[in-house]
C-alpha cells in the first residue's frame, strides 16, 4: 500500500491518560521470571488521537466495578478523564481502537454513545470462540465487556478489520496478535513524525527492548515478531509507547494540570 507524502497528512496530538495502577514484580513481567527479582509496578492507560475535526480514542479501560473485583488501584473514570483533562466529551468521540479486548482494554463501551468500535476480526474470534472454554485464556476477558461488544455488531456500531487498515488519514491499525490472537497497535502521523501505541504488543520499553515477552500470550513466536514490525512502524525507537510502562509518564511532559497525563507528539524528555 502506497503511503500518501507526509505533508499531506495531519498532524495529530496524541495523549497517554494514566487511570489505574497495580504492584507487580519483574518476574510477573516476562516469561522465564526474573534472577534479579524487585519491584515493577504496572500502569493503565488510554489514549487520545485528536484534530481539529477528529477524536479518536484508544482503548477504554474498565470500571469501578472491575477494579475492585480485580484488585486494582483506580485513580479516575477514563472517560470523564479524558473530558476532564483534554475537554473532550465521550458523545463528541467518533471512533474507538480497540487494540484487543482484555477487561483493561475493552470496558466503559456503555459512556461512549456516538463512537464506532474497530476491533480485528481475530480478536472476536478469539473472545467468542474455543479458547475462551480455558479459564486460563479467559482469565483477562471480562464476559461483561465482550457480550457488550457484541450487542454493539448488532447496533451497527463495530467495523471489523482483517489486518492492518487505515482508520483515517495519518491513523492507521497494525495488526500484532502475539498477547492475544487479533491484538492491534496503532500508528499516528504527529508533528514529531510516526509514533506507534504499541498497547500489549510491548507492555514495558524492556520486553520489547531486550526481547523478553510479557508471559500473558496466545502466541509467543508472534509477540517476538511484533516487535519488530512495531520497529518497522514507527520513525524510532523513541516513537514507541508501551502499553503499562510507568515510565512513559516520566518519558513525555506532562498535560499542565495533570501529572498523570503525558503529550506524546513532542520529544520525550531527555533522561537525568
Amino acid at each position: 500500500m502506497s503511503e500518501p507524502h507526509h505533508s499531506s497528512l495531519p498532524e495529530y496530538e496524541v495523549y497517554a491518560l494514566r487511570y489505574a495502577h497495580m504492584q507487580r514484580t519483574r518476574r510477573d513481567n516476562f516469561i522465564g521470571g526474573d534472577p534479579h527479582d524487585g519491584p515493577m509496578s504496572m500502569d493503565f492507560f488510554v489514549w487520545l488521537i485528536r484534530s481539529e475535526s477528529r477524536a479518536v480514542l484508544v482503548d477504554t479501560g474498565f470500571n469501578a466495578s472491575t477494579a475492585q473485583k480485580r484488585q486494582r488501584d483506580m485513580l479516575r473514570c477514563p472517560i470523564d478523564a479524558v473530558r476532564s483533562t483534554l475537554g473532550v466529551s465521550a458523545d463528541a468521540i467518533s471512533d474507538v481502537i480497540l487494540t484487543h479486548l482484555h477487561y483493561d482494554h475493552a470496558g466503559n463501551l456503555d459512556k461512549l454513545p456516538n463512537a464506532r468500535f474497530h476491533v480485528q476480526d481475530a480478536e472476536m474470534d478469539y473472545a467468542t470462540g474455543r479458547c475462551m472454554c480455558f479459564e486460563p485464556m479467559r482469565h483477562a476477558y471480562s464476559v461483561d465487556d465482550v457480550v457488550t461488544l457484541v450487542r454493539n455488531v448488532y447496533d451497527d456500531r463495530v467495523v471489523f478489520h482483517d489486518g492492518d487498515q487505515e482508520i483515517a488519514p495519518g491513523i492507521s491499525v497494525l495488526k500484532i496478535g502475539g498477547h492475544t490472537k487479533g491484538l492491534q497497535a496503532v500508528r499516528v502521523h504527529t508533528k514529531r513524525g510516526w509514533v506507534v501505541l504499541a498497547s500489549d504488543a510491548s507492555h514495558y520499553y524492556e520486553n520489547m527492548d531486550r526481547r523478553r515477552p510479557f508471559p500473558i500470550v496466545y502466541n509467543v513466536a508472534d509477540m517476538l515478531s511484533g516487535y519488530a514490525r512495531l520497529s518497522a512502524a514507527a520513525d524510532s525507537p523513541e516513537h514507541i509507547v508501551p502499553g503499562h510502562d510507568p515510565q512513559v509518564l516520566q518519558q513525555y511532559p506532562a498535560y499542565p494540570g495533570d501529572p498523570d497525563t503525558v503529550i506524546l507528539h513532542t520529544v520525550p524528555v531527555p533522561s537525568v
